[in-house]
């Protein structure tokens, strides 16, 4: 099975690009929704989290502060070291577990952090999803009403637009209408089927 790795910086529209390959049933594993079960009340990383940062990180009810938790750890890159050495191995097992479940000519891994954390050898094809940092910020400000020093803060810690783009086999530009980047993503699909059926494969190096 053809393994895509779907990256790009905060606010870029990874989801809406994830939600698109979904609609022709093409299965996405995504590094965020695993990194949020896996904080869930009663999980062994929430634990731990706990442990390290204090238990003023969680809520009234038990549940990760996750505003709180985010301040920490981007303006503290040795915090958030720690807090990456607890999550990216469960990240990791439980994409490996997902893959052996499925059954399909390719799937999406999206992963915010693909080429941060190193896990460029954990797909065969490298997807960016790309905007300019103006659009970034915007959306990120709509989406999230984060203070500007917080999102400048996320933007610093992950690799460049320049860094992404030209280490990356396929670019989509979401600035772009809803109906050009539905067709991009479209011609995407084509493409990646005749690849996984051993048709010029490229693999990640």
């Amino acid at each position: 099975m053809l393994k895509i790795g779907l990256t790009g910086g905060i606010g870029c529209g990874k989801t809406t690009v994830s939600k698109l390959f979904e609609q022709l049933n093409i299965p996405v594993i995504d590094a965020d929704t695993i990194a949020h079960l896996l904080v869930e009340v009663g999980q062994p990383a929430l634990r731990e989290i706990e442990l390290v940062f204090g238990s003023d990180m969680l809520n009234i009810d038990g549940s990760l502060n996750r505003k709180k938790l985010g301040q920490v750890i981007f303006s503290d890159r040795l915090q958030k070291q720690k807090l990456e050495s607890i999550l990216h191995p469960l990240i990791y097992q439980a994409i490996q577990t997902t893959l052996k479940s499925l059954n399909s000519a390719y799937c999406i891994i999206s992963m915010p952090l693909l080429f941060e954390t190193n896990m460029i050898a954990l797909v065969d094809r490298i997807l960016v999803i790309d905007c300019p940092e103006e659009s970034q910020i915007e959306r990120v400000q709509k989406r999230d009403a984060m203070p500007l020093a917080q999102i400048q803060a996320i933007l610093d810690s992950q690799v460049s637009r320049t860094y992404r783009i030209t280490h990356a086999h396929d670019l989509i530009d979401t600035s772009k209408t809803n109906d050009k980047l539905a067709e991009t993503v479209k011609k995407l699909h084509n493409s990646y089927l005749s690849l996984s059926a051993g048709q010029d494969k490229i693999v990640c190096e």
